[in-house]
């Protein structure tokens, strides 16, 4: 067995049994296999499922031989199912770079109890092979008038217990008892609180000061019923916000990011014939003397409206200004485009969605070359493309919304990128040969020649290169 194919396979239960609930031609209407004799009454559970592994592939699921649901995702919950007990034939496609699926898990029979409420969750990574499913089961019960019903589950994969306050807003910590200290796949009771407007905080244990989780004023309305997972945060400052919460209120789920998560930003200069420039923020002086090729690592600045100047090096000269809102939990490449001798330099800003899948390289590749013109973009297993078609065609530079081929999974291995002039075999760029690790995110940006023009050339970013 590869070791892909084990790694689906301990989590089985838990991304299989996603099809229970986010369909309405599912779960409600779903038969056991074979059916129950319709002289008996057979009893109900409730099930739902959470991908809580940030490192896991997208799944199909299939009930019965046929497709309940697809693209299961990371920090996904289904909605809850009300399902006729009896026995159901559960299958798993793992979805392949490029779109096709393998079936890893299945049929897999399951059988559960009635009157019970079972959460599944796949927890853990693919890379240290600890990913594996973990059950949560309690009794089928209304939640009490006025109140809302909360559950909590630790599911970080670190070594660290955690304390969790729920407390009114803005309330001292220090004079605060925690509501649970929980490690690792340790979870609390479901607890009832009256409806209201609360304020979740998560800290090292013992260490009110070691902020790790802070959602801000935070609305419990009466009726709610929650199961709140704290699960790895994959967006932006991860380093100092580690957890996110994967919030299911019993018909899907959203995801909570610290407040002060922040956005993670990056510049890159992609204007040929521009020189060296500051960028200011606000305008302040953040980054001097960025040069052509060049770009920054990721800076974190708080979710708001900046400012953004681009200046000749050392001048008070201005070729960008532009007002850019920045989100929480988000992080951004903002590219400086076009030409500055045509007076077409103008900042591009493209969402960066950062996830390492380990069982896949994510490759996106950006066209900011003015002098390309449309472009077709090769990616083989050869450098030979003459019988090739173009993995995406017709791509045009356009300095105001700036063409991307967004993320694009590929099976690790090596492969040719080819760059060529629309409906041409003619080589603009490339082959460029590239090895591609599994988790591995590698960004490529076309830009013109050195003083503009062609022929065009890389910038290549994230695990391109060894600093990155």
């Amino acid at each position: 067995m590869n070791r892909f194919t084990k790694v689906l396979s301990v989590s089985a239960i838990a991304l299989a049994l996603a099809a229970c609930g986010s369909s309405s031609s599912g779960p409600t209407n779903l038969t056991p296999n074979p059916p129950q004799p319709p002289a008996e009454d057979p009893g109900e559970f409730q099930i739902r499922v959470h991908h809580a592994s940030a490192d896991a592939p997208a799944v199909n699921i299939t009930v019965n031989g046929d497709i309940f649901l697809d693209n299961v995702d990371y920090q996904v919950s289904s909605g809850l199912a009300t399902v006729e007990e009896g026995t159901y034939d559960i299958g798993v496609d793992a979805i392949l770079p490029g779109g096709d699926t393998a079936t890893v898990i299945g049929p897999l029979s399951l059988d559960l109890e009635a009157d019970m409420r079972y959460d599944v969750f796949a927890l853990g990574r693919v890379d240290d092979e600890s990913l594996e499913p973990f059950v949560v089961a309690n009794e089928v019960s209304d939640v009490g008038d006025g109140n809302a019903r909360l559950q909590v589950l630790h599911g970080v994969p670190i070594d660290v217990t955690v304390d969790v306050y729920l407390t009114e807003f803005d309330a001292d910590l220090s004079a605060e008892q925690p509501a649970a200290t929980l490690a690792y796949q340790d979870y609390t009771p479901q607890v009832e609180v009256p409806g209201g407007d609360y304020q979740i905080r998560i800290t090292v244990a013992g260490d009110a000061n070691a902020l790790l989780f802070d959602s801000g004023e935070l609305s419990l309305p009466a009726g709610a019923d929650l199961f709140v997972t704290a699960t790895p945060n994959v967006a932006a400052n991860s380093g100092d916000r580690p957890i996110a919460l994967l919030v299911a209120d019993g018909e899907g789920s959203a995801v909570l990011y610290s407040v002060d998560t922040g956005a993670d930003i990056r510049v890159v200069h992609a204007v040929a014939d521009a020189p060296a420039v500051d960028i200011l923020v606000n305008d302040d002086v953040a980054i001097p003397e960025l040069a052509f090729l060049e770009f920054t690592g990721y800076v974190n600045l708080a979710a708001d409206e900046y400012n953004i100047k681009v200046n000749a090096a050392g001048t008070d000269t201005t070729v960008i200004d532009a007002d850019v809102a920045l989100m929480n939990a988000w992080q951004y490449s903002i590219l400086a485009v076009g030409e500055l001798g045509e007076g077409t330099i103008a900042p591009a800003v493209i969402r960066d969605f950062n996830r390492r899948v380990t069982t896949e390289a994510t490759v996106r590749i950006v066209h900011a070359s003015p002098a390309a013109g449309p472009v077709d973009i090769y990616v083989t297993a050869t450098d030979d493309i003459s019988d090739a078609d173009p993995a995406f065609a017709g791509v045009d530079f356009d300095a105001d919304e700036i063409q991307a081929t967004g993320n694009v999974a590929l099976a690790p291995g090596e492969y040719f990128v080819t760059v060529t002039l629309a409906g041409t075999k003619d080589a603009a760029i490339g082959p460029v040969m590239l090895n591609l690790m599994g988790g591995g995110l590698y960004t490529a940006i076309a830009v013109d020649a050195e003083s503009g023009g062609l022929p065009p050339q890389l910038i290549l970013m994230d695990d391109f290169v060894s600093d990155e």
